[in-house]
C-alpha cells in the first residue's frame, strides 16, 4: 500500500447488518480506501456473515471474515452465541438484555481491527456503535470509545483512530443517512435468527421495523411476523461493530 492510500484506509468492522452496512457506505462515500473485517465467533447463525460477503464482493471491497471460533467456550453465556437458549421476544428491557449479551465483545473486535489497521498501514477503524446502545451495552457508550481510543493512540508505533459516525445517534436516525446516500437496506440482516425470513420478534428485528416506522417506509426485508408500528426508541439492535 502507498503511502497515500494508507492515509485514507480504514478497516470497517462489518457484521452484514444495518449499522454496519451504512457505516461501510459512509466510508466509501468519503472516499477511503475501504477494508471490511467480519468475525465468525460461534453466533448462532451466519445469515449477516453471507450478506457481508456478497455485498463486500458486488461493490469490490477488500473482506476479510476471521474464524474466531475457537473463543466460542469463553463468550457462550448468551442467547446469541448458544443455540440452546431460547431468544428473548419483545423490546429490551432489564428482564431480557442479559440474554443477549455477548461478554466484552467489541474490545475483543476492535482490538483485532486495530491490528488489521496497524498490519496493512490504516489509520482508522469504524465501527457502528450507536446512541440507541449507550444506555443498554457499556461497550457502546461513548466512555467506552473514548477510553479504547486512548489505547489505540499508544498500543501500536502509529496511532489509530476509532471512528464511531454514529455515536450519538439513533437508529432512526443512521436509517434516514442511509436512505439519503439511495442505499437498499434488503442488501442487510438484523434478525437474531437465520431463518428464511426474520422474526418480527426479537429485541432487533423490533428495533429496526421501528426504525423503518420512524422513517414512514416499509422495511424491504420479509417477516414472519410484521408487529404494529412502533415508535423509535433506544433498545439493542445489533450491538454493532
Amino acid at each position: 500500500m502507498s503511502q497515500a492510500s494508507a492515509s485514507s484506509a480504514t478497516v470497517v468492522i462489518y457484521s452484514g447488518g444495518m449499522d454496519s452496512f451504512t457505516v461501510l457506505h459512509r466510508a466509501l462515500r468519503e472516499g477511503r480506501d475501504v477494508h471490511a473485517l467480519s468475525f465468525d465467533y460461534g453466533q448462532r447463525h451466519a445469515r449477516e456473515l453471507e450478506v457481508a460477503r456478497r455485498v463486500c464482493r458486488e461493490l469490490a471491497v477488500p473482506h476479510q471474515v476471521v474464524d474466531i471460533r475457537a473463543i466460542h467456550g469463553l463468550i457462550d453465556n448468551s442467547a446469541l452465541t448458544d443455540a440452546d437458549r431460547r431468544m428473548p421476544d419483545g423490546d429490551y428491557d432489564a428482564d431480557n438484555l442479559a440474554d443477549t449479551v455477548v461478554p466484552n465483545r467489541n474490545m475483543m473486535l476492535l482490538s483485532m481491527a486495530i491490528a488489521k489497521a496497524v498490519n496493512i498501514g490504516a489509520g482508522r477503524v469504524d465501527y457502528g456503535a450507536h446512541g440507541g446502545d449507550h444506555v443498554l451495552y457499556p461497550d457502546c457508550r461513548p466512555e467506552f470509545v473514548e477510553a479504547m481510543n486512548a489505547v489505540a493512540g499508544i498500543a501500536n508505533f502509529e496511532p489509530v483512530e476509532i471512528h464511531t459516525p454514529y455515536l450519538r445517534r439513533t437508529k432512526a436516525e443512521i436509517l434516514a443517512d442511509g436512505l439519503a446516500m439511495g442505499l437498499d437496506y434488503a442488501d442487510t440482516w438484523t434478525c437474531y435468527l437465520g431463518e428464511s425470513l426474520a422474526c418480527g420478534r426479537c429485541g432487533s428485528c423490533r428495533e429496526r421495523l421501528a426504525a423503518f416506522a420512524a422513517n414512514g417506509i416499509d422495511d424491504p426485508l420479509g417477516y414472519s411476523y410484521r408487529p404494529e408500528p412502533v415508535a423509535d426508541a433506544p433498545s439493542e439492535g445489533e450491538h454493532d461493530v
